[in-house]
């Protein structure tokens, strides 16, 4: 299978979680993405470009005419970085021509990231690829692929469980509270902790529009986490004293010993008449487990929410192979369709040289008839002159399309001969 044009090669360079700690790869980000697209394409041979940086990965695919000078990509990318070149060839991936949509595919379809089948990175490569289109960056071939490639991302997801179940211990916690006590939104709700955890709680909070209020151990800490990821910030002390108004208490943190004891939550049930959820999320723990003896109280501890987070992600990795399927036969739908793509210059050239004797036969036809004929008629003798076209044409032309895609034949042979065929007004381009 050749999925790239000998004219041409189509590459990849990646730096991801997987050869750079999650914290790092910010190193290797381009902040002014403008730039670096106008960089890669004046300076460094590229026809066509498209970066793509999320919190897990930095990537750059490319259309380079002639043999790609990799050490010069290499070392620009390196300097930017403030890495010699030789740290950075140690953690830079380069893959080529049909690995590179294969790789694109598994991208799309949520197979090479951090947590299996996540939908997010889809959303990420969509952005991307509108960007670098809308700014010129990309022309038809990374088009194709790209537009492809999305495509393929959704049905991957449509016909497989590859994204079902959450698979964040932070999601998998907000929906066993709503499980719990039925809908959020006019639940009192408070979190403690503003870390990686915190944070992913937060998020699910927020993408359900549902309120909270956030304390941490300082309160310049509970206003930035709020600041960013939303929420209300509360001074530590002050959330202490309203544990009694609250319906759900999330808990992630670090400290080093119980933030809610059995004495204080006991005191906070005396002066409440409805249950409450805990949820602790910290490693150690920082809730006291015999709260849970507690007359309505019900505590969730990390072992639980993990449990249900591992089951969901073993029933993500059962279907791998089925998205592994999918993707080789688009794999093969792909070379079909960039095959094609090759035979439209000279189709469209045919069509054009073809209808320009069209137009000058009709014109003669009517110039002789003169007034022979009417406005009605001309126009008839008009349609029928672009059904004859059609007619004739179409077959042929579907039938070169056809045989480019077939592996018996040299597609550059069979243009070149359509060429001569139909004096294809730019065969060099062929050569």
């Amino acid at each position: 299978m050749t999925l790239v044009n000998k004219s041409f090669d189509l590459l990849n360079f990646r730096i991801t979680y997987k050869e750079a700690p999650i914290h790092l790869l910010e190193k290797f980000a381009f902040k002014d993405v403008n730039s670096a697209h106008e960089t890669f394409l004046e300076h460094l041979q590229m026809k066509e470009c498209l970066i793509l940086q999320t919190c897990n990965r930095v990537e750059i695919f490319a259309v380079i005419e002639e043999e790609p000078n990799l050490q010069k990509i290499i070392s620009y990318w390196a300097d930017h970085s403030n890495l010699s070149t030789e740290e950075f060839s140690k953690i830079v991936e380069i893959v080529r021509g049909e690995e590179v949509i294969r790789h694109l595919l598994k991208l799309v379809a949520g197979l090479d990231s951090l947590v299996i089948g996540e939908d997010q990175i889809l959303g990420q490569v969509k952005r991307s690829y509108e960007f670098s289109r809308s700014n010129n960056y990309l022309g038809s071939f990374l088009s194709i692929i790209f537009e492809k490639s999305l495509r393929v991302g959704s049905k991957v997801r449509s016909l497989t469980g590859i994204n079902k179940g959450r698979v964040s211990v932070g999601s998998v916690a907000v929906s066993v509270a709503e499980e719990s006590i039925g809908r959020l939104n006019d639940k009192k709700i408070l979190l403690i902790g503003s870390g990686e955890g915190a944070s992913l709680i937060a998020k699910a909070l927020k993408q359900r529009n549902v309120s909270f209020m956030n304390t941490s151990r300082t309160y310049e800490r509970a206003k930035s986490f709020a600041e960013s990821l939303s929420g209300m910030p509360i001074m530590f002390e002050d959330a202490l004293i309203s544990l009694h108004s609250m319906d759900i208490i999330f808990v992630s943190t670090t400290a080093p010993y119980y933030l809610l004891t059995h004495d204080r939550i006991k005191k906070t049930m005396g002066a409440k008449n409805t249950s409450l959820l805990i949820f602790d999320l910290s490693n150690p723990r920082t809730v006291e487990d015999s709260i849970s003896q507690i007359d309505n109280v019900f505590l969730f501890n990390l072992d639980q929410i993990g449990g249900i987070v591992q089951r969901n992600l073993e029933w993500r990795k059962a279907e791998i192979q089925s998205a592994d399927k999918i993707i080789e036969e688009e794999m093969k739908n792909m070379d079909l369709l960039l095959k094609r793509r090759k035979a439209d210059p000279v189709v469209v050239s045919v069509f054009r040289n073809v209808d320009k004797i069209r137009k000058r036969e009709l014109n003669k036809a009517l110039s002789i008839l003169g007034p022979k004929i009417g406005p009605q008629e001309g126009k008839i003798i008009e349609q029928f002159s672009h059904a004859l076209l059609e007619g004739i044409m179409s077959t042929p032309m579907n039938n070169l399309r056809r045989q480019v895609q077939n592996d018996k034949y040299d597609e550059q042979e069979l243009m070149r001969l359509a060429a001569k065929l139909f004096n294809y007004e730019n065969e060099a381009n062929l050569q």
